[in-house]
């Protein structure tokens, strides 16, 4: 049974185990339930960019930033679809896709729809984040044919003030809720690097680690910070602007071992970690990430940068079924090379 019950005391003590053992332990969980060769590619798409009005200290696209990311107006449906296809040309598996709202206009919604169709009739799993969800919305996403829906808590309960006052965490987990009673995957993490401390990161792992039921997709998030937004402004050219490597990789080791079937995602921030950095996560329990060369409006690794990567360490893109939607948790077994 995966564990739900864990306590803050106990993850806490996770982060603090030596580096070493702490990716032993977390690589010998990886391996009971995942192919530890395989890493699921995914590509994200920004449908609808800019003047969100929520004021999210860390995101460029907030209407209260300074960032000078301009506006704009829901992409064509062609436009997606187009762009959906060319994700899959590349080798992704998942076509993920971002509305800078606090929460989708009833208007809005059959262009969404149609949007989540096209995808998924090309063959794509499909993922969207649109901000908060009604129960409603959440149904008709569902009979849509939405494979995930990302909403993610971004930091522990505690610190979550010090990074958004426009909406609350509870309201975060209430969307989570109406995601999940609609019959939708939860896609559902947070960023770290923000200038919170180990303990806001033991909160952050705690938060998801004990819902009812696990995200089945985890994006750990390294800050970028960007000029104009709060957070941007306040770490830049400062040595708090990046989280230390060996803390993300900490991170990531602790929300394996903690969510044993759950894929956990290296999201943005990756283009500038080094390949060792990015082995180091793998290692530690990582087996997803967003190809390409762009993020929403971040810079990302790209697509030639995570094939010369995935030869080098021997990797390749994940095509057996994830552990929590094929409903068994062994991973299929890797042979050893001769």
């Amino acid at each position: 049974m995966t564990r739900t019950d864990w306590t803050r005391e106990e993850i806490a003590e996770l982060f603090d185990l030596p580096f070493t053992e702490l990716l032993f332990r977390a690589a010998t969980v990886h391996r009971e339930h995942h192919s530890a060769d395989e890493v699921q590619l995914c590509t994200l798409l920004s449908i609808k960019t800019g003047g969100c009005p929520e004021d999210c200290g860390y995101c460029s696209q907030s209407a209260h930033a300074d960032s000078g990311v301009k506006a704009t107006k829901l992409m064509d449906v062609r436009q997606v679809l187009q762009s959906a296809a060319q994700a899959k040309d590349a080798g992704s598996k998942r076509f993920c896709m971002g509305a800078a709202w606090r929460n989708p206009k009833e208007r809005d919604m059959p262009a969404i729809v149609e949007i989540v169709e096209g995808v998924r009739a090309m063959g794509m799993e499909t993922c969207m984040t649109l901000g908060m969800l009604t129960p409603a919305q959440a149904a008709q996403l569902k009979e849509a044919g939405l494979d995930y829906y990302n909403h993610n808590i971004d930091t522990a309960p505690e610190n979550y003030a010090n990074v958004i006052s426009t909406r609350s965490f509870e309201e975060r987990l209430e969307t989570l809720d109406n995601v999940r009673q609609a019959g939708i995957n939860v896609c559902s993490g947070g960023i770290v690097g923000m200038g919170e401390t180990r303990s806001d990161r033991v909160g952050f792992v705690h938060a998801l680690a004990t819902l009812e039921r696990h995200p089945e997709s985890v994006p750990v998030n390294a800050l970028v910070p960007v000029k104009g937004t709060p957070l941007g402004d306040m770490l830049a050219d400062t040595p708090m602007a990046k989280i230390d490597d060996i803390e993300f990789v900490r991170t990531i080791a602790v929300a394996r071992i903690t969510m044993p079937l759950s894929m956990v995602r290296l999201s943005a921030g990756r283009e500038s970690m080094s390949e060792a950095t990015q082995a180091l996560c793998f290692m530690a329990g990582a087996n997803s990430i967003f190809t390409g060369d762009k993020l929403l409006t971040a810079a990302n690794a790209g697509d030639n940068a995570d094939a010369a990567l995935f030869a080098k360490l021997g990797l390749k893109p994940m095509e057996s079924e994830e552990p929590m939607r094929s409903g068994c948790g062994c991973a299929p077994q890797v042979e050893a090379a001769e």
